[in-house]
């Protein structure tokens, strides 16, 4: 049968600390206060566990939403691209016969002319006033990459962080 607790993680950490502190005090009885110490750690180590839990089944449901949005993903593309493909030879087929505006008991068909699109022929000869300034961009992993090959560098340096791992 599992234990049941109703304090918070965030309660047993506070009270973790005030009985840490409290270790320096002359009146405290050392073994109150090591029984008292590992009963929350025991309840810290019983809510870790069922944050573990927790967090194992959000990853999986996270996971499992990544791959269908992927499979979804895919599946969109393979319906678009059949639609694209179906569209030219309807248009090829058109064209080839001259039969370009005609209608059906369901659809009306025609081939028109789309809006004019602007085709770059020699970018290199294009007015600056045609370009879009852009803010440039930190390149991050350079610096990394001579910090790692041990540059000394007065604007940035590595630093070293953690975080949980649940096994």
């Amino acid at each position: 049968m599992e234990k049941k607790n109703s304090s918070t993680l965030y309660d047993l950490t506070g009270e973790w600390l005030e009985l840490y502190m409290m270790a320096d005090d002359p009146d405290m009885d050392p073994e109150v206060w090591f029984d008292t110490i590992e009963g929350i750690e025991g309840e810290i180590e019983f809510k870790a566990d069922g944050y573990a839990k927790v967090i194992s089944q959000l990853s999986a449901d996270a996971a499992a939403i990544k791959a269908e949005e992927d499979r979804l993903y895919a599946r969109r593309k393979a319906i678009e691209n059949s639609v694209s493909r179906m569209k030219d030879r309807l248009q090829n087929m058109m064209e080839i016969t001259g039969k370009t505006k005609f209608k059906t008991a369901l659809y009306s068909f025609g081939i028109q002319k789309n809006p004019a699109s602007v085709v770059i022929d020699d970018e290199s000869k294009i007015p600056e006033m045609f370009w879009i300034q852009q803010d440039p961009k930190l390149d991050k992993a350079a610096i990394k990459a001579m910090l790692k090959d041990g540059a000394q560098l007065d604007y940035a340096h590595l630093e070293q962080s953690e975080s949980l791992r649940i096994r």
